[in-house]
């Protein structure tokens, strides 16, 4: 709240002022820069298609991977505010939810048994949006599909996360039978550094096959030591997360979430009943199983099973 407020204050100072310290071209320069620099997925660039004097500020139009944003920057170049907050729409949608868009289901490869991979970051509140809203998919589908949870190579959101991934890794690799329960139960809590292994007790996940498989995988794919060398991490930002590297780069991945579904990424809503009829458009012959009604509200964003959230395509990355 206090972050909030400090913000609030600081374009409302901005914005009286009135003044401007830098010509456009160069708060294009600037902001360009700096959107690239650091905004930006690794292997992806934005691109600026305008940049105007507003109320003492720049208002800077972005295109970022065909998708136009309004983004605003002090006057002085030195803040900037990635994003636009509608009053009106964002107030309307807080006292009566937010208006349900029509997702349409993307075309996808066919396949006999289909198989489906979720990248995601543990902890991105974006991420554990579409696992809560797959999970009841794979559970309805069950071994009609080849489910696999798999993880961007790269962490975002510290040692937490890269500590979680490596248990889910295992838990899903060695104890596959459990590997959903505990998504239901972790996805459930605050997400807090306690909250994994509250659920590897309740669930009674074998910590011998557990700490088997992590030292390991450790051993293979330098999980700590990738978070520990500081001068390794992406961007000098985030750890390396390199269990999935190759299928990263195969499928062009660059957030949380992606989903892939034999073998081609591939867009769609967050919400239960959106992902099954997507997923069992890549059958070539649909099972009963696929005329099962879910939900149609998206899962609210970050952890917890409460709420509701918007379709979107939002991401960490």
């Amino acid at each position: 709240m206090k972050k909030f407020i400090g913000v609030a204050l600081a374009m409302s100072v901005l914005f009286l002022a009135g003044c401007t310290q830098m010509t456009e071209d160069a708060a294009e320069e600037r902001a360009l820069s700096f959107i690239n620099t650091v905004l930006m997925s690794p292997g992806t660039t934005a691109s600026i298609k305008e940049v105007v004097q507003e109320n003492g500020m720049f208002k800077i139009t972005v295109d970022a991977g065909g998708k136009e944003i309004i983004s605003y920057m002090s006057g002085d170049g030195e803040v900037f505010f990635p994003s636009v907050m509608e009053i009106d729409k964002m107030t309307a949608e807080k006292e009566n939810g937010p208006a349900a868009a029509p997702v349409p289901t993307p075309e996808v490869t066919k396949a006999e048994k289909p198989v489906v991979d979720l990248f995601i970051m543990s902890h991105c509140p974006f991420g554990t949006q579409m696992e809560k809203g797959i999970i009841p998919v794979v559970k309805q589908l069950g071994d009609t599909i080849d489910f696999n949870l798999k993880f961007v190579n790269y962490a975002m959101h510290g040692e937490k996360e890269v500590k979680e991934q490596l248990n889910e890794y295992c838990i899903a690799r060695d104890q596959n039978e459990k590997i959903l329960p505990y998504l239901e139960c972790f996805l459930g809590t605050d997400g807090g550094d306690a909250a994994g292994e509250t659920c590897l007790a309740e669930l009674e996940i074998d910590r011998a096959a557990l700490t088997s498989c992590a030292e390991a995988t450790d051993a293979e794919f330098n999980i700590i030591a990738n978070l520990e060398d500081k001068e390794s991490w992406l961007n000098g930002r985030f750890p390396k997360f390199m269990i999935y590297d190759e299928e990263n780069k195969e499928y062009g991945v660059q957030g949380s979430p992606s989903l892939v579904i034999n073998g081609a990424k591939i867009q769609s809503g967050r919400d239960s009943a959106s992902l099954l009829t997507l997923i069992c458009s890549s059958f070539e012959a649909q099972p009963e199983e696929c005329e099962a009604e879910l939900s149609a509200a998206a899962p609210a964003a970050g952890f917890g099973w409460e709420g509701t959230g918007a379709n979107s395509d939002a991401s960490c990355g």
